[in-house]
């Protein structure tokens, strides 16, 4: 099984094979694919899921450094915090698996803290609009992370 984000289609898709299981709109980079450090882009290339967080949370739980807050979002929250970058439901934390091109050094994809994660019902899927990470709705992102175990290839283009 593989995952494979397409962001010019703004689609992730699971891959057993050549066989497509399980098809999704997300929301890639706003500023464009790219693996610099600090480029609030997405990075391209080989990665895996080095670590999956979030396992029996709420729809919506709200997740700061990794970690539940307590919190599930409302839009009443979302207006409480109107520039908060929201977390939600589930994290699959991502791995550079290129050395120099998204692994190690200032292209480290696991330093740039870039996941696959929940989002919240206002942010559009389909289009980018992210800092980095990859958008899922959250319903979608607890069936993915069920689906996908720890060390899962994901390619992104």
């Amino acid at each position: 099984m593989k995952i494979r984000i397409d962001a010019a289609k703004q689609e992730l898709s699971v891959l057993d094979g050549d066989k497509v299981l399980k098809r999704y709109a997300v929301s890639t980079a706003r500023n464009g694919l790219g693996e610099k450090n600090g480029s609030f882009c997405t990075p391209r290339g080989r990665h895996i899921i080095r670590a999956k967080i979030g396992a029996g949370q709420p729809l919506g739980a709200v997740f700061v450094r990794r970690r539940p807050t307590g919190e599930v979002w409302t839009p009443e929250l979302h207006a409480q915090y109107p520039g908060r970058d929201w977390i939600l439901t589930r994290i699959l934390w991502l791995s550079g698996k290129e050395p120099g091109k998204n692994r190690l050094g200032d292209v480290d994809t696991m330093r740039r803290y870039i996941y696959i994660h929940g989002s919240h019902d206002l942010a559009e899927m389909g289009k980018p609009g992210s800092i980095g990470c990859v958008r899922m709705r959250s319903q979608e992102i607890v069936e993915l992370y069920d689906l996908v175990p720890p060390y899962t290839p994901v390619e992104i283009v």
